[in-house]
């Protein structure tokens, strides 16, 4: 069997899905890995280091996607890219079915294998393969180095002979993966930390790590079977939203991080919370591709209003993608590893299997 990948747009994403650790691994399933020229070259892996652990380097990308049996991406391929894939192929990574509907549906009339791994179960069997857990982690973390590079004070408190410089105050909104570990990483840098999430789970999360919760009075537990945040009542709202607008009239820093899944992303921080923020106070939007959690966010761009900083990124794992690719290629390995029918060495697509059956795009 062969197992392929090729460069993905590097304006809009630098992560790559094979690393040279795991090409032995690859082949101990009965895997032959072959990669684009220059694959990993803007992440510092020459092909060398791909070629001494047995990866086939090829020049011609429509190759690689012609010959695959299984084909490991970030993003969707292109129009012009997907022409290649042939009846019966393995595509893998993603996919974004919200996004790429026709895309997709044309894919599966050629009868290509389609599966989404942000589509992976919340079961405790999935766990190594989560991409989206593994991401989020390490956006959580970089929003915080981000908005702290931008905030234009001291984090920590520090006490001096000229006087005391008090710690910054941070808020983070959703207390997911990411927003657990923004907590984690501001409060290791000395901040004050608050947090609040509609899910009442993440309280004890929160304080575990720390922070302080923000708990909405009468409210009630919105999470689904999955573990992700569902849309909260229309009173849980306006409760939320009279907390939030007192609370930030003494917060300095706030991480958004608060994502319904296929869904334009909810705005928390209304305008006339904004107003009322400290001026040099700073906003780090994580939800920002998915429309923002503030009124004003811009994605790549830094929006001041009020004398406060507004920003979000398209792609934050841009700025860490040598450790982000190392953790996703990890997570795809471990999806393909249960994929595989490891006596025959071919692929099972067995749908008894949650996780098999969850990910797989009909």
């Amino acid at each position: 069997m062969k197992i392929g990948s090729i460069l993905e747009n590097q304006k809009i994403e630098k992560r790559i899905s094979i690393t040279p650790d795991l090409v032995k691994k690859y082949s101990s399933l009965g895997f032959e890995v072959s990669l684009m020229e220059n694959y990993g070259l803007h992440l510092g892996i020459k092909d060398e280091h791909f070629k001494e652990v047995g990866v086939k380097i090829l020049k011609d990308e429509s190759e690689i996607l012609n010959s695959s049996d299984i084909l490991i991406q970030l993003r969707m391929l292109s129009d012009d890219k997907t022409y290649n894939i042939k009846e019966h192929q393995t595509l893998i990574g993603v996919l974004d079915p919200y996004n790429n509907k026709e895309k997709l549906e044309n894919l599966a009339k050629k009868k290509v294998n389609l599966f989404s791994l942000e589509l992976l179960p919340r079961i405790t069997r999935a766990q190594s393969m989560d991409i989206l857990s593994s991401q989020a982690n390490l956006a959580g973390y970089k929003a915080v180095i981000e908005s702290f590079a931008n905030f234009e004070k001291a984090i920590p408190m520090m006490m001096t002979a000229a006087g005391t410089v008090p710690a910054a105050k941070v808020l983070v909104v959703g207390a997911g993966v990411a927003g657990l570990q923004a907590i984690a990483t501001a409060k290791r840098m000395g901040a004050i930390v608050f947090a609040t999430d509609v899910r009442m789970a993440s309280k004890e999360q929160v304080e575990s790590l720390g922070g302080k919760f923000l708990t909405v009075e009468g409210s009630e537990n919105l999470e689904t079977e999955g573990g992700y945040a569902k849309e909260a009542s229309e009173d849980f709202k306006k409760k939320q939203e009279e907390l939030i607008s007192e609370t930030l009239k003494k917060i300095d820093i706030v991480i958004c991080t608060a994502l319904i899944p296929g869904k334009k992303a909810p705005i928390i921080i209304k305008d006339h919370m904004i107003e009322n923020m400290q001026a040099g106070s700073v906003i780090y939007d994580l939800a920002a591709i998915q429309g923002g959690n503030t009124a004003f966010t811009e994605v790549d761009k830094i929006i001041e209003k009020n004398g406060v900083k507004i920003m979000g990124e398209s792609n934050i794992l841009n700025k860490l993608p040598v450790s982000a690719s190392n953790l996703y290629a990890k997570n795809v390995f471990n999806f393909i590893s249960n994929l595989i029918d490891k006596d025959n060495k071919k692929i099972n697509i067995n749908l008894e299997d949650e996780i098999i059956e969850k990910t797989l795009i009909k």
